[in-house]
């Protein structure tokens, strides 16, 4: 064999050679591409399919947020409503112009007299002190109460007062009328 045909033969085994180890070098380098887009796509669905859970997460947290933040507002204008109707009938209550405030004085009084002792003192609220006298009881009259109406009645050593304001007898027919209250301002009870 010459020279020539051998430096031929070596350079096609070298050709060869060379195309099967770049053949298998393609091959490594796709299976390796192929295996790192199919990691890819999966690092990109789990994150896709965490991003859609923290999504849904956050719209329900949102959700309940406003909700909650709604109900809050409601309340609160509910009990400002409350509030304000409870002082308007605490002014209408307290005033000297309350139609059967009289009737209702006297009606207190006579109470009174069938629950006190003869020697206590009628305090009267300031609003009520000259209708009071003028109803005429066996009680001295003494000072002056806070109240938008009516008087207590105190022993002369100050150990019993029994109270016959219309702030008390306010509150407690109040709370007995709320629900009807809440049914008229706002449907329910």
């Amino acid at each position: 064999m010459t020279l020539d045909a051998l430096a031929k033969e070596i350079a096609a085994a070298a050709r060869k050679e060379a195309k099967a180890l770049t053949d298998a070098a393609k091959a490594e380098a796709k299976e390796t591409l192929s295996e790192a887009k199919e990691e890819a796509q999966a690092m990109r669905d789990q994150a896709m399919q965490k991003a859609e859970r923290d999504c849904a997460q956050n719209r329900t947290e949102t959700v309940a947020s406003a909700r909650q933040f709604n109900q809050k507002r409601m309340l609160i204008a509910r009990r400002e409503e409350l509030d304000a109707t409870r002082e308007s009938v605490c002014e209408q209550v307290g005033s000297a112009r309350l139609k059967g405030r009289a009737d209702l004085l006297k009606s207190l009084v006579k109470e009174a007299k069938g629950e006190a002792d003869a020697d206590m003192v009628l305090r009267p609220a300031a609003i009520d002190r000259s209708a009071l006298q003028k109803i005429g009881s066996n009680f001295d009259i003494g000072a002056d109460v806070s109240g938008i109406g009516g008087f207590v009645l105190e022993s002369a050593d100050g150990s019993i007062v029994l109270d016959y304001r219309f702030d008390g007898r306010l509150d407690e027919a109040w709370v007995a009328a709320l629900p009807a209250v809440n049914t008229v301002l706002f449907g329910d009870g």
